[in-house]
C-alpha cells in the first residue's frame, strides 16, 4: 500500500514566497546552427537537462500542431531555447534530444515526443517524466512544475497566463516568453536534483 502524500492547495500555494527564476541574463536564444553549435558545446558537460517545448496553439477543434516551435534545454547555470525555423539549428536540436546518456527531465511530456518525432524524425532519449517519479513516490495526481517547486523547495512557481497561450512561432519572442520558456526547463532541473535524481 502507497503512503499517499499530499499535495499542496492552490490556497496553500498562493502564500508561499516565489520560487527564484532565471534571469535574461542566464537565457540564450539559439535560432542559428552556428549558435546551436556553442550552445551544444555548453550543454555537453551536462550530465542532465531540463527539458520543455512550446507549440503555438491551435483554436480549432482537431487541427494539428505544427509544433514543437522551441524547444528549451536546461543546466543548472544556464537556458537554452531553441528556434526551429532554420534547418541547421532544427538538425542540432534533434540530435541533443536523440543524444543518449543524458537525462532529459520535465513535466507533462507525452505530447511533446510525438510532436519531436514527427517534426524532427527523432525519437528523443533519456527523456524522464517527473510526474511518473512522484507517482511513484506516492502522489496521487500529476504534480506539473507548480506542485512539485510547492512540495520540494516550499515555493510558489509563478507562470504566466499570457505567455502561456502565445505565439511561439514568431521569429521574435518577447522577454516574458522567454522567461517563462526557460524557467520551465530550469525548474524541472532544479525538481530533478532536489529529488535525489541523478
Amino acid at each position: 500500500m502507497h503512503n499517499h502524500q499530499t499535495t499542496a492547495s492552490k490556497e496553500e500555494i498562493a502564500l508561499l514566497e516565489p520560487f527564484d527564476r532565471l534571469g535574461l541574463d542566464r537565457i540564450e536564444l539559439v535560432a542559428t546552427k552556428a549558435q546551436a553549435e556553442q550552445a551544444r558545446a555548453e550543454l555537453a558537460g551536462a550530465p542532465a537537462w531540463g527539458f520543455d517545448t512550446e507549440s503555438k496553439p491551435t483554436f480549432v477543434k482537431d487541427q494539428a500542431s505544427e509544433g514543437p516551435h522551441i524547444v528549451q534545454l536546461s543546466t543548472l547555470d544556464k537556458a537554452y531555447i531553441f528556434q526551429l525555423q532554420d534547418p541547421g539549428c532544427r538538425a542540432v536540436t534533434a540530435a541533443l534530444l536523440a543524444l543518449p546518456g543524458v537525462t532529459k527531465a520535465g513535466f507533462g511530456l507525452g505530447d511533446d515526443r510525438k510532436r519531436i518525432i514527427h517534426k524532427l524524425g527523432v525519437e528523443p532519449q533519456g527523456v524522464l517524466e517527473l510526474n511518473t517519479v512522484f507517482r511513484e513516490r506516492g502522489y496521487r495526481k500529476d504534480m506539473g512544475v507548480k506542485g512539485a517547486v510547492a512540495v520540494l523547495f516550499q515555493r510558489r512557481y509563478i507562470k504566466s497566463r499570457k505567455a502561456t497561450t502565445s505565439n511561439w512561432a514568431h521569429p521574435r519572442l518577447t522577454e516574458a516568453q522567454l522567461i517563462y520558456a526557460a524557467n520551465d526547463a530550469w525548474a524541472a532541473l532544479r525538481v530533478f536534483y532536489a529529488l535525489g535524481l541523478r
